[in-house]
Formats: structure tokens, sequence, C-alpha cells
């Protein structure tokens, strides 16, 4: 079974004292103590963020570690990534990501673990990069579609309620055909895949919500998807 869990924002790095996303993700395994690796390339392998991974993850009952590019700490790079239940990609700069995993073969290694049954989840731009097409902002310049790894279909917008500019821009990329249609969701909402179709979506927040975006004949058509807020359990 292959599954991608895909995050819109939230998690341990933005919601420090909610859980509830890192705890649905590690529940997908059925083992007691998952092992879990976090993927911070995005962010440059930011120490701090490396360091709050570990302090909440030591909290859940889990096997944590992560897989640094910027100071490798594995000698094989692929044997590292299959030994592990769980991939979490964080957040930070989707082209750089990319860039640098076809550098290092970790693209090929990541695709082998997801037809292994590794979990692969992330948030921001560890959620673009399982999709075809990504939505992305540098810094002070406009969003802008990225190709990605294409694990799954279709295109992807994070962030959609924290960022002003996020939904106006994913319409109208779409509008112009310049993205496919996609999966856009809030900060706190996540979409679960399996098998590359999407079974379930759930939130951290009450009123985190997730959308399904295509053009019609008359514009936009943004179809909101049903989610759970895992709170309520």
């Amino acid at each position: 079974m292959r599954q991608i869990i895909a995050m819109g924002g939230g998690g341990f790095s933005m919601e420090p004292e909610n859980l509830l996303l890192d705890q649905y993700i590690l529940a997908q395994v059925k083992k007691e103590l998952p092992k879990v690796c976090f993927i911070p390339t995005a962010s440059g392998d930011a120490a701090g963020y490396i360091e709050r991974f570990y302090e909440a993850y030591k909290t859940l009952k889990c096997e944590p570690s992560h897989l640094s590019l910027f100071e490798p700490n594995f000698e094989d790079l692929e044997q590292y990534v299959l030994e592990k239940d769980v991939i979490y990609v964080g957040g930070g700069n989707t082209r750089n990501l990319l860039l640098l995993w076809k550098e290092w073969g970790l693209d090929k290694a990541l695709r082998k673990a997801y037809e292994n049954g590794t979990i692969l989840a992330g948030l921001s731009a560890g959620s673009n990069c399982w999709f075809e097409e990504g939505h992305t902002d540098p810094i002070n310049a406009p969003l802008y579609k990225l190709d990605c790894l294409g694990f799954l279909k279709g295109s992807h917008s994070p962030h959609y309620d924290g960022e002003e500019k996020r939904r106006p821009s994913y319409h109208q990329l779409i509008l112009e055909g310049k993205m496919q249609e996609g999966y856009a969701a809030d900060d706190g909402a996540a979409f679960h895949f399996v098998d590359e179709t999407l079974i379930k979506t759930v939130s951290s927040r009450p009123n985190a919500k997730a959308y399904f975006v295509k053009s019609g004949d008359l514009g936009i058509i943004e179809t909101e998807v049903n989610t759970i807020y895992l709170g309520d359990k």
C-alpha cells in the first residue's frame, strides 16, 4: 500500500503545542515504534528546525531520525531511506529541495521507498514535492508553478488560507492553463492519499479546510473537500 500525507501547513513546526497531524501520520504505521525520518533539505538543513523535530517527536511513540544532505549522516543513502517507516519532509524552498534531491539521487530512493510501503508526508515544500506541479512562493516575487516529482497527479497549493496571495494566484494560473487542476490545503489541513487516490482529508484545526480546484466554463470551480477534525476524537 502506497501512502502520501500532504499537509498545507501545521504539524510540529507550525503548531508545536498541537501534534494532531503528527500523531495521525504515526497512527498509519502498524508498528509500536515506527521509524520516522525528518528531511529538512528545503530549509537548508536548518539546525533549529531539526531540533524542533526531535523535541516534538521524542514525546511521541516512535524512533526519530533525520537525513542531512549538507552534513551527510549516512553511508548508503538508499539503504538509510528504505529502513524508515515514515519520511517527513519539512518546509522551505521547493526548488532547492528538488535540485538537491536529484543531485544526490534522493528522489529515486524516495520513489523506491514509496513503492515499498514507506509513508511519505510533509508540509509546504514537503507537500508540494509529491505532486506533478507545486504552487511555490519565492520571497518578494509572484507565486509560480514548479514541476515536482509527480508521485501524485495534478497540482498542489499549500498554505491556502495562510498567505493572502495564494488563492487568487492559484486560481489565475489554473484559469490561464499554466497549472493543472489540483488540491489546495489550508494550514492545518492534510490530504491522505492511498495508492494515488484521495481517501481522507483531516485537520488539526476546527476551521481548516481543503479544496479541489479546477477550471470550468464560467471560471474557477473550487469544491470543498470534507475534512475531519482530529480533535473531535
